[in-house]
């Protein structure tokens, strides 16, 4: 267990951090009318990657703040792999983003504000972790596995590879 110092540094790098965070969430509400999602990925305390959701610029739905930083850091590493880094997000993140999160190795999160902070606003993604917490059968959009003879070699063609570095 750390010294109180110690801990004292860890919690004002944190709020540095998320500071950095929801200044470029505000930002992107003020200077683009952008939604409020500002993301800080850091990695061995310094910035590797910041972004804001971008999602009003290009109709891509999945132009979420903390995605956007995935990218920049994964293209600019030229590996998918962020094994160690830490992201700071304005908000909860989404289960996209967290999922996304755990594909590249990110090792920790910190977030400035809650998903009940978001509900008022429209903005919480808390129904959709209740909806993925059910059975896919129970799940309001239906999924249904189809065997399809030709996909049988798909994965162990993969595995055969260079490229089997990990999961997706």
């Amino acid at each position: 267990m750390g010294n109180r110092s110690e801990d004292n540094q860890r919690d004002t790098e944190h709020q540095k951090f998320l500071a950095r965070a929801v200044k470029l969430a505000q930002d992107n509400v003020t200077r683009e009318g952008g939604r409020p999602f500002g993301a800080v990925l850091v990695r061995g305390g310094r910035i590797v990657a910041e972004a804001v959701n971008t999602i009003h610029r290009s109709a891509d739905v999945t132009a979420h703040a903390e995605i956007e930083a995935l990218r920049a850091a994964t293209t600019a590493a030229g590996n998918h792999r962020l094994d160690g880094a830490v992201m700071y997000a304005s908000g909860h993140p989404c289960p996209m983003c967290l999922a996304a999160m755990y594909l590249s190795g990110v090792s920790a999160i910190y977030y400035a504000l809650s998903l009940k902070d978001a509900e008022p606003y429209g903005i919480s993604t808390d129904d959709i972790y209740q909806e993925l917490a059910k059975p896919p059968a129970s799940r309001q959009i239906p999924m249904e596995h189809i065997h399809v003879m030709a996909a049988e070699k798909l994965y162990p063609s993969w595995s055969q590879t260079k490229a089997n570095d990990g999961p997706a």
